[in-house]
């Protein structure tokens, strides 16, 4: 009897390795501790209600927050959460608080320690180029200029936060804006409400490292700069200067800490700004409806965008060998990529796939993983509600005041996406856990293997630590083969791949079968 259980517990247990055999694995997940990231971008007031008022808020974030790590981020970007008069808050009365319509200091500490729990890093919005024509340093600053006798000149020593600011007793040009009252000017190149600071006054620059230490002792992870390059117009080696100083303060503070910055600007000027010493640049040239990326989503061309990928990892380099590229599709200034591509959701998975082989750290705007639409031009639409549910409400925001009624996404809901393993939300899921499986795709050397570049089709390799990976990408409209024999790539197997519709990438003997629209992976597989 006891050899007949064995006999039996034998054969079970070849079959059960058999069977383990057939079953494709995920390989296991491979995140470095460092600051190559996948950031989420949050508009906080669109987001989430925990409290039913209408509003998002920071504990809205907060019960979000298992959702943001299984889909496979392990960063966040929080739009401006400071005190401000406007729903986008880009204009800051109070740089030291959060505006009541998100919650409380303390309600951004539990989001703080909440993100640390799941090793997600998260960034705040920080703007320097302006305040709010509210914020007191203004307001004293303009009750002091009324009350200066004609013809006499502003004393800092009387009144410090004239210096705060670019006041003039004439207009300089079409941004000056009258003191009412007097006879002064101020600029402010975005908006009458929002005066430009003077990031050369000394006394305002300690305001700002007292600002910077007030976040840093909160915990936040990084800053994104707002206009970075409008702090002085059309003089990058000022604003340069001017990032050094506050990313090399905030270091002091915290060796970890990350800043990526605003140049919405062509790819030398973004170069140019690397020149800074700081990590990161959005990538404004891959990015938008008629970047890089959505460029070859839309055409089915990919060699563009891989002699891009070169020209970035070429001209970025040479000015800063550190730095973080920081793609993106769309952002909260941009019709959404949805927008873009006509709702198609092949195409949208397709732009989504080329984003997350980028190098660098990626960011999502709040949405596009299920395919969110904006309308027009005005700001208010590009940030409409997170579509949660369409049969519960539970969460769900008004949206900012002025937003048009009626933006209705062509896609479902992100409830109904879940339960769809075709969905594009579960597409970017799987493009996330590829990025977070393989740490070469953010941070590997990019060569092109030119024998294989040719319209829709490329391949690269990527380096990093020792090793290397492949790239290959189809994202032509029929399935190819590739010859990888006598490539970079000969006797590599699969790692991981992207389809539309989960359909299989095969390789046998170095021939890889790809179907349209995918995107697949290789490895030297140790022995």
């Amino acid at each position: 009897m006891k050899k007949r259980v064995l006999s039996v517990l034998l054969v079970l247990s070849m079959c059960f390795a058999l069977f383990e055999g057939c079953v494709e694995r995920k390989p296991e997940l491979s995140i470095v501790e460092d600051n190559y990231r996948n950031y989420y971008e949050i508009f906080v007031g669109s987001f989430y209600d925990s409290d039913g008022d209408g509003m998002g808020d920071l504990n809205g974030v907060t019960r979000k927050l298992d959702y943001i790590q299984e889909m496979g981020f392990n960063g966040i970007w929080l739009m401006p959460i400071m005190p401000s008069p406007t729903y986008h808050k880009y204009d800051v009365t109070d740089y030291m608080d959060v505006d009541p319509a998100y919650g409380t200091v303390d309600d951004f500490k539990t989001l703080m320690e909440e993100c640390h729990k799941r090793d997600i890093r998260l960034i705040i919005d920080m703007v320097m180029n302006h305040s709010s024509s509210s914020h007191p340093w203004f307001t004293e600053a303009c009750t002091y200029l009324r009350n200066l006798p004609e013809g006499q000149e502003a004393d800092e020593s009387e009144c410090p936060y004239v210096g705060y600011y670019h006041f003039s007793q004439e207009k300089v040009d079409s941004t000056y804006y009258a003191v009412r009252g007097t006879n002064w000017w101020y600029e402010g190149s975005f908006w009458s409400e929002m005066p430009d600071l003077n990031l050369n006054n000394a006394a305002l620059r300690e305001e700002f490292q007292q600002i910077a230490d007030f976040w840093l002792d909160l915990g936040v992870d990084g800053f994104r700069m707002d206009a970075a390059m409008h702090y002085e117009e059309n003089d990058i080696a000022g604003n340069n200067q001017d990032l050094n100083w506050i990313y090399n303060y905030c270091k002091e503070q915290n060796p970890d800490f990350y800043m990526v910055s605003e140049v919405w600007a062509n790819e030398q000027t973004i170069a140019d700004y690397y020149g800074s010493g700081t990590p990161s640049m959005f990538n404004f040239d891959a990015g938008s409806a008629e970047g890089k990326i959505i460029q070859a989503a839309r055409s089915g061309k990919v060699t563009s965008l891989v002699q891009a990928m070169l020209t970035y990892q070429e001209d970025f380099s040479k000015e800063n060998p550190e730095y973080i590229d920081a793609p993106f599709l769309t952002n909260h200034d941009m019709g959404r990529v949805a927008n873009a591509l006509m709702s198609d959701e092949d195409k949208l998975k397709m732009a989504a796939g080329l984003l997350m082989m980028m190098n660098g750290s990626p960011f999502v705007y709040y949405g596009e993983e299920i395919g969110m639409k904006s309308a027009g031009t005005k700001d208010e639409n590009k940030r409409i509600p997170m579509f949660w549910s369409a049969t519960d409400s539970t969460g769900m925001t008004d949206g900012p005041q002025g937003m048009d009624a009626g933006i209705e996404s062509s896609l479902p809901p992100l409830d109904e996406q879940m339960k769809d393993e075709t969905s594009l939300l579960n597409y970017y899921k799987r493009a996330l856990r590829l990025r977070n499986e393989n740490p070469e795709i953010a941070r590997g050397t990019v060569q092109a293997i030119d024998s294989l570049c040719v319209g829709s089709m490329a391949a690269i390799t990527k380096s990093y630590n020792g090793s290397t990976i492949g790239i290959i990408y189809n994202i032509g409209e029929e399935e190819t083969t590739f010859s990888l024999d006598q490539t970079e790539l000969s006797g590599m197997k699969i790692q991981g791949y992207l389809t539309l519709n989960n359909e299989k990438v095969v390789l046998s003997d170095d021939e890889l079968i790809m179907p349209a629209r995918s995107i697949c992976i290789v490895k030297s597989v140790k022995k």
